[in-house]
């Protein structure tokens, strides 16, 4: 079964400095009929003006996974990194037994473009790690790249949860198929054009919410930028 998300159906936040759309409840959004999927918690678009920024705050016992779709995202923590985040590179951080840090978007007049995506992990109370990898347009053109797993296969980032994330782009003829577990979820995000998902059409910020399937295909892309989760159910 496949469920659309409408992107104008998901939580709005503005803030000035912060403009937001929450997929599941988060912060001073709220909807009980979507709290996650599987174990995937949170995706959130998130837009920060230039010269502000999340100051530094805590988190514990989740696999958070940071993906820059322009600008820059200035990350520092309490593990001694301090990393700018580019368009193409993933950023993993794994809170574990707790760890403290801050985004900025020092640019000065260009806003910073990212989704920040929080797995539920499958151990708790671990050292807090970080890992970052860069991932160039050809590896994901007209194809789905793993970017984040829990073994670090195909030199992708390694999380502490029963999930892969996928990255790919899609324009005119080029199309994607993906083996699904029908026992497991799966979930796609459309970051920017149109796609169309099992023949779902699908926009910017819609997404499909996927349940009791074998596959996956992707196909139809107007210059389309896609996540696609495989997650524990």
């Amino acid at each position: 079964m496949l469920t659309l998300r409408k992107s104008q159906d998901r939580g709005q936040a503005d803030h000035g400095w912060l403009k937001s759309f929450h997929s599941f409840s988060f912060a001073g959004y709220y909807d009980p009929a979507h709290m996650g999927w599987g174990n995937l918690r949170v995706i959130n678009e998130d837009r920060i003006a230039p010269g502000t920024g999340f100051g530094t705050h805590g988190h514990r016992d989740m696999e958070i996974i940071s993906y820059v779709m322009s600008g820059n995202l200035a990350h520092k923590d309490s593990m001694g990194n301090v990393k700018g985040i580019p368009p193409g590179d993933v950023q993993r951080m794994s809170a574990g037994s707790g760890v403290q840090h801050s985004e900025f978007n020092h640019a000065q007049g260009e806003t910073t473009h990212f989704f920040q995506i929080w797995i539920e992990p499958n151990v708790r109370g671990i050292p807090p790690s970080y890992e970052q990898k860069s991932f160039d347009q050809a590896e994901k053109q007209g194809k789905l790249r793993l970017v984040a797993s829990p073994d670090g296969a195909d030199n992708s980032v390694l999380i502490h949860a029963d999930a892969k994330l996928y990255s790919g782009l899609f324009d005119g003829a080029e199309s994607a198929e993906l083996a699904l577990d029908p026992t497991r979820k799966a979930y796609v995000q459309v970051l920017r054009g149109g796609v169309e998902v099992n023949g779902a059409k699908l926009t910017t910020g819609d997404a499909a919410l996927l349940e009791g399937e074998s596959r996956i295909t992707l196909a139809q892309g107007a210059n389309a930028e896609v996540l696609v989760f495989d997650l524990d159910a």
